[in-house]
């Protein structure tokens, strides 16, 4: 039987199917009432892992997220990432994991989210133009002033994980990973052999964009949608998989948690596997 829950880090223990809040609209008025609507109803559903980050709307995602939950239920872990910055580039940001900066980004998550520590911290990409050793340095730091909880790293390599861990204890990964993207097997296959919780973001996009008349065709048979397959698929396929779907809307939310619900049999899981062929 698929675990329903993972515990990060040894500790604490989270739903395996999360909350990425990304997608929620942070500007005033109607669409701000959603959003907070929306987080709160996520954590009615049961939600204990919502995922946010200093790059969401330059901190107003992490802001929302404490008007709308503050104070914060029993067991509920915001994740948020640090190490990205504003640039007047046209992408109009870049990576900047210099030790202050990310000292900087955590100070002011900690005040936005209302909180003295933060439980998962994840380190958003590890810049180039920064020693790894600098960067989770002064992550370290943090966690050793009682500010961090745990760390975590996104969109690394095997490689890069194994050198990350050789400098700080690594409780999570979060690459992009959905039912037909499986670039990042190989980093799945080594968090799952060093215990390491795995949130693959965009985690049924590429389900959705995509025509596979395969995951149609299983997600007729058992009376369910095509995202809600790719998330089972997900929650079989690994149990340190911790998904983190995000929308805007009450009614996908709804949807994807049922997820967790559906059994999908050995024949039509094998059907699925064999997509990545």
């Amino acid at each position: 039987m698929t675990s329903t829950t993972f515990r990060i880090g040894g500790d604490p223990g989270v739903r395996r199917l999360g909350f990425g809040a990304m997608r929620l609209p942070t500007d005033p008025g109607p669409a701000r009432d959603a959003s907070r609507a929306l987080a709160r109803r996520a954590v009615e559903l049961g939600v204990t892992l919502i995922d946010t980050a200093h790059m969401y709307g330059w901190g107003a995602n992490e802001e929302l997220l404490a008007e709308a939950l503050h104070p914060y239920a029993d067991g509920l872990i915001i994740t948020t990432k640090v190490g990205v910055a504003r640039s007047t580039s046209s992408a109009g940001w870049k990576l900047d994991a210099r030790p202050d900066v990310l000292r900087g980004q955590v100070e002011h998550a900690l005040r936005r989210l209302r909180v003295e520590r933060i439980e998962l911290l994840q380190l958003h990409r590890i810049d180039p133009e920064v020693p790894l050793a600098d960067q989770l340095g002064a992550l370290r730091e943090l966690q050793s002033e009682g500010k961090v909880g745990r760390i975590g790293l996104s969109e690394v390599t095997v490689t890069e994980l194994a050198q990350a861990r050789e400098i700080v204890d690594v409780a999570s990964v979060q690459n992009r990973y959905s039912l037909l993207d499986r670039e990042h097997e190989p980093v799945l296959a080594a968090c799952e052999a060093a215990g390491i919780a795995f949130l693959p973001w965009r985690p049924v996009a590429s389900a959705a964009s995509h025509t596979s008349a395969e995951i149609a065709a299983v997600a007729a048979e058992v009376d369910a949608t095509s995202a809600q397959v790719s998330l089972a698929w997900l929650l079989h396929h690994s149990p340190v998989i911790l998904p983190i779907p995000g929308t805007a809307r009450i009614d996908h939310l709804e949807e994807n948690l049922a997820a967790t619900h559906l059994h999908l049999d050995p024949t039509r899981l094998d059907r699925l596997d064999r997509l990545a062929e």
